[in-house]
């Protein structure tokens, strides 16, 4: 005998598609078709006791672009030459790549540096909004929350307010408690040195 699960209508979770009355169904405002829109987009974040370089994470979002899914990199404490919004490298068809408009690695906050990761960070928000991305991996945005160049209440109200369907990587030392404690899945690497 076969027992069937019974769901209450108010434990389900609200539905993002449009009713429907014919036998076919409609897309949602969005525009997009619904079986995507049911998809829910993940938090994760990878961090660290020091500053280091995720391979792992560069290797998921190259996979990710490379599977179809649009991709953003942004890197908010690592600059050069040429670099910033507008001067953003674009990798194949599905994956860019940008880094703040500073001439250098950022260590701690100067006024350079503070507007370089307020114009990146300007650029992070509108992108996210716009849903212009599936995947967008934020690289080291822990310490720029904790050198003060982006503030943590900026950062959680985008984390919720972000399309559903988005996934969220962000990496870096001293995540603050109140990201990790909404993340879907936190990755700590506890490796205290390098060999």
């Amino acid at each position: 005998m076969v027992q069937q699960l019974r769901v209450e209508q108010s434990t389900r979770r609200p539905s993002r598609i449009s009713p429907t009355s014919g036998n076919s169904p409609k897309i949602a405002r969005s525009g997009r078709h619904p079986f995507l829109q049911a998809l829910e987009g993940s938090l994760r974040v990878f961090t660290s006791v020091h500053r280091s370089f995720f391979t792992n994470v560069m290797v998921q979002a190259l996979r990710s672009a490379d599977q179809g899914m649009t991709v953003l990199v942004a890197q908010f404490l690592k600059g050069g030459i040429d670099q910033g919004p507008d001067h953003m490298t674009h990798m194949g068809q599905n994956l860019d790549w940008v880094r703040c408009g500073y001439s250098g690695c950022i260590f701690e906050n100067t006024n350079d540096a503070q507007a370089a990761v307020s114009e990146l960070w300007s650029y992070v928000k509108s992108v996210v909004q716009a849903d212009q991305y599936g995947l967008v991996m934020l690289d080291e945005l822990s310490l720029a929350i904790d050198y003060g160049l982006i503030p943590e209440a900026e950062v959680l109200e985008l984390l919720e307010q972000r399309p559903a369907q988005m996934d969220i990587i962000l990496t870096g030392p001293k995540m603050p408690y109140s990201i990790l404690s909404m993340a879907d899945q936190v990755t700590e690497f506890r490796r205290e040195f390098l060999p």
